[in-house]
């Protein structure tokens, strides 16, 4: 069944709360294990990560905590000359069009050199500048248009990370009249988080923190999640036992599943298929119920879902074989089972195809 998520508050922040690890200034959020140790404890090596302890309670996704006003700016096509201490991002700005489209228009490379009197082509269309704290999914959200087609219309690419106070361009779309309506109107897919559109956009020259084994608490919506690294492992199963009860592709009935189903027992720990880092999870998604979605680099994604207890929480590090939550039967399932995905970008891949023969 391809599965579509409908935004919902997940839950609120206290306000004034400290997020912030005890040594100000380290970017990490929590104790990270000595090398070579595979049972990472919290911070004081007290608890292994996989003690029947749920998670807190996780923060609302960046789309629901920073909302995006639709005040794009319009701007025809058009010739700029340049002048003799002109730069592209200068350039971009005084236009009000994207530093990275009008290179692209113009064939220009790194490091974007500009000489006096050169005539730069400027691509007419609607730009949005990226404001602190906005995700592509609530820009996509404001305009009415979707999240993959901001990606095709930029040329955006793995990791899809977005820069405040740069210009965006917006394709086609009308835009909802009120906050309301846009709600409404809006459903995001896996696809849309998996491709980077959750999350909050990285001032210029600044760096998402690194990802901590453990996360003492909730990861406030305005920090942005740290990319994996290069993926060098196979994916190993997420469940020890159990028996594919619903294959990947269209069914009987002509509903697509996006995966696959595992029938297990109430309560198997549901692992972690490879290494990687949490970029979402939540209790409540439609069809789903609880929800683990962890980024494994090189543009895979796993999903695991109608989980009855969740472990882990956004911007976590989690290692091939760790526990992420308990397997119940939650959103639509049809018994106790696992529905499990494996995306590269945002395209579902069988799992079947990636997974070792049982």
């Amino acid at each position: 069944m391809s599965v579509v998520l409908m935004l919902a508050l997940t839950g609120c922040i206290p306000p004034g709360q400290d997020y912030g690890p005890p040594d100000a200034g380290q970017p990490q959020t929590a104790y990270d294990p000595p090398p070579g140790r595979d049972d990472p404890q919290d911070d004081y090596g007290r608890r292994p990560i996989d003690a029947d302890v749920p998670a807190p309670p996780a923060a609302p996704p960046a789309w629901v905590a920073q909302p995006v006003t639709p005040d794009a700016r319009t701007i025809p096509n058009s010739t700029y000359v340049v002048r003799s201490d002109d730069t592209l991002r200068g350039v971009a700005e005084r236009v009000g069009a994207s530093a990275e489209i009008i290179a692209d228009a113009n064939g220009l490379t790194a490091p974007f050199t500009l000489r006096p009197g050169q005539r730069l082509t400027i691509p007419g269309g609607r730009y949005h500048l990226i404001r602190p704290g906005e995700s592509g999914i609530a820009i996509a959200r404001a305009y009415g248009v979707k999240w993959a087609d901001i990606v095709a219309a930029n040329d955006l690419a793995e990791p899809y990370v977005l820069r405040s106070g740069r210009r965006i361009l917006i394709p086609g779309g009308t835009p909802p009249q009120t906050l309301a309506e846009r709600a409404a109107a809006f459903k995001i897919d896996l696809g849309d988080i998996a491709t980077g559109g959750g999350e909050p956009a990285i001032p210029e020259g600044g760096r998402a923190p690194r990802a901590a084994s453990v996360v003492r608490k909730p990861l406030p919506p305005t920090v942005p999640i740290a990319t994996p690294g290069p993926f060098n492992g196979a994916f190993v199963w997420p469940v020890s036992t159990g028996n594919v009860v619903k294959r990947f592709g269209a069914g009987d009935s002509g509903e697509r599943n996006d995966g696959i189903k595992i029938a297990v027992p109430l309560g198997t720990p549901i692992k972690a298929s490879a290494d990687g880092v949490v970029i979402y999870t939540a209790t409540n998604v439609p069809g789903l119920g609880g929800l683990v979605m962890v980024k494994h680099g090189d543009g895979w994604t796993s999903v695991y879902g109608h989980a009855s207890r969740i472990l882990v929480q956004r911007g976590q590090a989690v290692k091939r074989g760790q526990s992420l939550g308990l397997s119940g039967a939650t959103g639509f399932a049809d018994r106790p089972e696992l529905h499990f995905e494996l995306r590269k970008g945002r395209v579902p891949v069988d799992p079947l195809s990636e997974l070792p023969r049982r």
